[in-house]
């Protein structure tokens, strides 16, 4: 948390060099095909929020204030941690309104004059509406908050 783009962009880099690993941020479509977790529903645990399955605003009887360590809440199917809540996360598109036109093999969506980023995931400070697995929200690059961070993906060989 607390990084902008050019953070995460760097922080990928140097995981990759020290790791001798590739290492990058997710596609959008990436993005979400990981925290839905192979379902289809609002959330990857069902389509109504519940009570503490991810931290945000009205996910649990009191509201959290800040964001929790990875893994305090149940995995997703395909096992991953806290996709929904906690904090934005980075992915490497470009902001688009929609995604009318953008790439049908789940490459990023970018372009020379990238005004704003995209974010997935929702974070601690939002609501439930802003952690669905759909939902999308854009930011400057520039943006530097404590609700904003990053999820890497490592490609294999």
């Amino acid at each position: 948390m607390n990084i902008n783009f050019s953070n995460a962009e760097d922080f990928v880099r140097w995981l990759s060099r020290k790791t001798k690993k590739t290492y990058r941020l997710p596609t959008e479509a990436e993005w979400e095909y990981a925290a839905r977790g192979g379902t289809s529903t609002v959330y990857s645990w069902g389509d109504k929020v519940g009570t503490d399955n991810a931290n945000c605003r009205t996910c649990a009887p009191t509201i959290s204030h800040m964001t929790f360590p990875v893994g305090s809440y149940k995995p997703n199917p395909f096992g991953l941690y806290d996709v929904h809540g906690n904090v934005w996360e980075w992915v490497q598109d470009c902001w688009y309104p929609s995604h009318e036109g953008a790439p049908a093999d789940g490459s990023a969506r970018l372009s020379d004059t990238c005004k704003y980023r995209t974010t997935r995931s929702g974070s601690w400070y939002y609501v439930a509406t802003n952690v669905r697995s759909t939902y999308r929200a854009r930011f400057n690059p520039r943006a530097f908050s404590y609700g904003i961070g990053l999820r890497v993906l490592r490609e294999m060989p």
